[in-house]
């Protein structure tokens, strides 16, 4: 009789549990907010359960939250909680090693600026007096180039909502402009690369019809020389990720690897850029700039040297300056580590040689190169930057788990993937207001460090409000470390 009583309450136990664990997948897989538990129910759990406990259980068994490459967990938390809303409050002190050389540390106002007194950093208007249809930008970080098909449809269209409702740019990459650019009616930058995607004739030149027709839903053009995470070398989108509707777009086959060439081919010298950069402007009303990672002072020098030459027309509208820190997308890990200075070493190089040639007005700055948290964006205003860039820091946004499977076409949170069992975690009426929310978050904090340091807005933001830790006790202001170069007569 025991042995009947027992069995029938084990038998009972079991039916729970089988029970519970139905109603947790069926939950799971019907819920919208979290992209790795729609794809792997139950077992997902598991990362959240590890995650909420990481603070008590990682002094035991894990490095420290900022030890992580290449963005530690520290940066990711702070992204995450702000994407959800949930704000970026922590308690007990900073694990933040103000030692470290290279930590960044403002300098606070004695008397910091009353909210009655803080103004909204006021919006920078890009080729005004040079182009039919200058572009004003107003939030102070904005989505750096991240192509469909390096992306997958749902995280363009999130991107592009979540730009939209925060009032930010989104750039195009270099695969040229996909409906999904489009979906959220915001402003789009259309990156023109090396393999001309989306801007070409059927012979793979630049075509000048295409470029009208495009200047139709872009507010400025970008033509990239290099990016941070391969100088050097051109896009590269595996095969595998290059579907019928990528294809399509690109001009390319279906299935076959997408391999940029590693320059234009027609833009061999600071000339005929600028040549460029004045045909696409005089074409399509819009303002151009110029996306480059930089290996030394010769790209700026020959710049400034050959616009004052020839004159203001020919300037770009605007430089986005990537460290070599840089890279969303696939790239031959040789360059990724070794080539192209860090945006800290090229930024205030560049932003020198414009002021010294009187330029800084009219080609404004924008940084790019792992600037995801306020304290890097407001790193780069202090050095004279006009503007930030980030990719990895919105793929965070929507959900990236850092699982480094970019180039795989295997991404868990659906980011960059074409496999539509994976694309279904990411739910683009969930993820936008994400987007929305960092892009918003890091507006705000900037601006909070700005008035931390006695100043009204953020674009009021100079070196002198900035110190670089040399060693272990010892920082030293930006402005002594680059001092502002004097006008050349």
């Amino acid at each position: 009789m025991s042995f009947i009583v027992s069995y029938g309450i084990g038998s009972i136990i079991g039916f729970i549990i089988v029970l519970t664990l139905l109603f947790w997948l069926v939950r799971d897989i019907v819920q919208k907010k979290h992209s790795v538990l729609r794809n792997y129910p139950l077992i997902g759990r598991l990362r959240y359960f590890l995650e909420s406990q990481g603070e008590y259980i990682r002094q035991y068994f894990i490095a420290g939250e900022r030890d992580e490459m290449p963005f530690n967990r520290a940066a990711r938390n702070w992204i995450y909680r702000t994407a959800k809303g949930v704000g970026g409050v922590i308690g007990f002190g900073s694990t933040n090693d103000l030692r470290e050389p290279g930590s960044i540390i403002f300098v606070n106002a004695p008397f910091p600026i009353l909210e009655c007194d803080q103004i909204a950093s006021p919006a920078v208007t890009l080729g005004e007096g040079y182009c039919r249809e200058p572009y004003t930008a107003r939030s102070l970080v904005n989505i750096s180039g991240m192509s469909f098909g390096a992306l997958s449809a749902p995280a363009i269209q999130a991107l592009s909502k979540g730009a939209a409702a925060a009032g930010c740019w989104l750039d195009t990459g270099e695969g040229g402009l996909s409906p999904h650019h489009l979906v959220g009616g915001g402003d789009v930058i259309m990156q023109i690369g090396t393999a001309r995607y989306g801007i070409r004739d059927q012979h793979g030149e630049f075509s000048r019809e295409r470029a009208l027709e495009l200047a139709r839903h872009v507010s400025a053009f970008e033509i990239k020389l290099s990016q941070g995470a391969k100088p050097g070398k051109g896009g590269v989108l595996p095969g595998g990720k290059v579907t019928e509707e990528i294809a399509k777009i690109r001009g390319i086959p279906v299935g076959q690897d997408s391999l940029s060439p590693n320059r234009h081919s027609d833009i061999a010298n600071i000339d005929e850029l600028l040549e460029r950069v004045h045909m696409v402007r005089e074409l399509t009303g819009k303002p151009v700039g110029v996306k480059t990672a930089i290996g030394g002072w010769e790209f700026s020098h020959s710049l400034c040297e050959a616009v004052l030459r020839r004159g203001q027309d020919y300037a770009p509208d605007f430089l986005i300056i990537d460290g070599g820190e840089g890279g969303s997308g696939a790239a031959p890990q040789v360059l990724a580590d070794h080539m192209g200075l860090t945006i800290m070493e090229a930024l205030p190089r560049v932003v020198d040689d414009l002021i010294a040639a009187g330029l800084k007005q009219r080609i404004r700055v924008v940084a790019s190169g792992k600037l995801v948290t306020p304290a890097k964006a407001a790193w780069a205003l202090c050095t004279g930057a006009d503007f930030v860039n980030t990719a990895r820091g919105f793929m965070f946004s929507l959900g990236c788990i850092q699982a480094m499977r970019c180039h795989s076409n295997t991404c868990p949170a659906g980011i960059t993937t074409h496999n539509k069992r994976l694309q279904r975690g990411l739910v683009v009426q969930e993820k936008f207001q994400r987007v929305a929310n960092y892009a918003a978050g890091m507006n705000r904090e900037i601006e909070m460090i700005a008035h931390s340091c006695g100043l009204r807005h953020a674009r009021e933001l100079r070196r002198e409000h900035v110190r670089l830790v040399q060693r272990a006790g010892s920082s030293m202001a930006m402005n002594m470390l680059y001092p502002y170069p004097e006008l050349e007569a």
